[in-house]
Formats: structure tokens, sequence, C-alpha cells
């Protein structure tokens, strides 16, 4: 009998033992995390980051490891959050715009010239809108965590300086796999094409392609003069937010204790991708409007007339998609911009 219970001490004792080691093997030895470019541009760089801190503070119980060009979905951008729902990606850092044909609510970030300034975005982001976008996340199976930023996108083509409307004609521009933005520059007498961003470099190079549209950190970091990019023009027509989310299988499969590191850590990443994103292009330091100058190329800064040259020819296209997306939520946004604190 004492040996019975002998026996039944020392394997209650072991099972104790074992259970943080069973506990543990809910978790995976990698996480992958997409996104659309490298550590080079400061999206990049923020999922760098997201996982440092995640890897750090948890004492390397969650290990996540980097997939840019969203090299898990074959560099299909518009293919990255549904493979987020499906499980084939764990984490991602995306673009509005990406995600945009699969949650229509997502095209209020690119209807053009609603945010005129970072003040804009951040009424929008930093929120009610930005709650709602969050909840509606929710709903399609993701778990939102932080947001991010990708910058204005700017204007760029190899043929001449762009200052109206009338100078777009004729131009054919790579364009993010939206039809929002091929109504857009379709309104503005452009050709558009749709495209990955890793086929848009080689079709910039090629002459395929005379212009494309994206922030200005990802003009420098790719070095877009070198394949032709001559002239930049800076109208701020539409801005680009990322969002952090996790596969929502992956997140409930951690602790609670770990799910505020990882939203913690994806919180600080978000706020160094924005100021990374914003440095060097809003006076007084305008440095890396510069920098562009100094590589030979010609920027245009419209004037407030020039502007709304632009927002008048695209204005039907604003009014159309602004159904699309919703008008209680188009008009929310409306109001949150015209409150903002510049």
């Amino acid at each position: 009998m004492q040996r019975t219970l002998a026996a039944l001490a020392i394997a209650a004792a072991a099972a104790i033992a074992g259970a943080p080691a069973m506990a543990q093997t809910k978790y995976a030895p990698e996480y992958r995390l997409s996104t659309v470019v490298g550590t080079a541009f400061p999206w990049g760089k923020g999922g760098e980051i997201w996982g440092n801190l995640v890897r750090e503070r948890t004492n390397g119980r969650i290990n996540i490891k980097l997939y840019p060009g969203v090299s898990l979905v074959a560099g299909d951008q518009t293919r990255e959050f549904t493979a987020i729902r499906q499980g084939v990606i764990d984490l991602a850092i995306g673009s509005t715009i990406n995600w945009s044909p699969q949650v229509k609510e997502l095209n209020l970030f690119s209807l053009p010239f609603l945010m005129p300034d970072n003040a804009a975005i951040d009424s929008l982001t930093q929120g009610e809108v930005g709650k709602d976008v969050f909840r509606i996340l929710e709903k399609q199976g993701v778990v939102p965590l932080a947001w991010g930023e990708n910058g204005f996108r700017e204007v760029t083509n190899s043929k001449r300086p762009i200052r109206t409307p009338a100078d777009m004609k004729g131009l054919k521009f790579r364009v993010v796999g939206s039809p929002l933005f091929n109504d857009t520059f379709s309104a503005l007498g452009a050709n558009p094409t749709q495209m990955s961003w890793a086929d848009a470099q080689p079709a910039l190079a090629s002459g395929a392609v005379d212009g494309q549209e994206n922030p200005l950190t990802i003009f420098t970091a790719a070095k877009l003069h070198t394949v032709g990019q001559k002239n930049v023009t800076l109208w701020g027509y539409v801005a680009d937010p990322l969002i952090f989310v996790a596969n929502k299988d992956v997140w409930d499969s951690w602790t609670p204790a770990d799910q505020k590191i990882v939203r913690d850590a994806a919180v600080e990443a978000g706020r160094e991708i924005i100021k990374l994103a914003r440095a060097g292009l809003v006076a007084p330091d305008d440095s890396t409007i510069k920098t562009v100058e100094g590589f030979g190329v010609t920027v245009v800064k419209l004037s407030p007339q020039e502007r709304e040259e632009f927002v008048k020819a695209t204005r039907p296209v604003y009014a159309k998609w602004a159904k699309t997306v919703g008008p209680d939520l188009v008009k929310k946004a409306e109001t949150s911009i015209a409150a903002r604190k510049k």
C-alpha cells in the first residue's frame, strides 16, 4: 500500500512538473509574419522591430520570422488577407489598399484626396473610425492589433512633370490591384495597369509603364530614379495606413499574458513605422524631399489651387466609391477630419 501511494505521489509530481511543458506544445517553433517589402523600408523595418520585441519579451516562446515580398502567397499582395484567415499566414502588417478587395470598408483610406495631411490620418486611425475598422476586421475572422503607416502616395513618371490633370493624359501608370485606383487614374486621363510591386520595378525599367505612385520612402529605398522615374509630384492624393493583425486561431493559442506582449509590441512597432514613414517630409524637416532632388529628380509641389484641380477631376470617383465603403463610415471620417487638430 505504501509503495502504491508513493508511486502515485511520484506520478502526480511528474504531472505537475510536466504541465508547463505540455502547455508549451501549443506554441509553434516559428510564426510567419508577412509584409510586402523588406527591412530597407519603414514597413519591413516595423516587422523586424515587432518580431524582436516579442521574442525578447516572451523569452523566445513566440518566435516571429519575417517573410517579405508577400512570399507566402507567391508575391500576390491582394491574396494576403485571405491567406491570414486560412492560416497560411500567422501574422501580417498589411496595407489597407491590398486588403480592400476582401474588406470593402478599407477602401475608405483610398478615396481620392480624403486626407489632406498627417493630422487627418491620425484623426481616423487613432479615433472612432479606427475602432470601427478594427471591429469590421474582427468580424472577418482576424485579430487587429495596431496601426502603422506607409505614408502619402506620390505620383512619379519618366516622361514629364505633372502639374495638372492634363499632364497625366495617356501616361501608363502601374497601380495596385484595386479597382478604385483604376477609376482614379482613368478619371485623370491616364492609363492605369495593375501589377504587383515585384513586377512593377522591371516594368518601369523596361518602359512597359511610364510611372507609378508610392510614398517617397519607397521611392528612395527602391532607388526608383534608376528606373527612369525622373519626375515626382507631391499631391498627397491618398495615404496608406498599415494594420498589424494575427490569425485568430494562432492568437487564441497564446496565453492572455503573451497576447498582451504581442499587442503592446505591435503598438510600439506601429509608432516606429509612422515615425520613419513621415521623416523628412514635413517642414521644417524636408530632408527626404531634398534627397530625392539630389538624385537629379524634378520634384513638383502643387499649390492649393493646382491640387484642387485634381480634387475636382476625381470627385465622381469619390462619390461612387463612398457608396461602396458605406455612407455612414465616410461621413464619420469626413467629420473627424474636419474636427482634427492641425
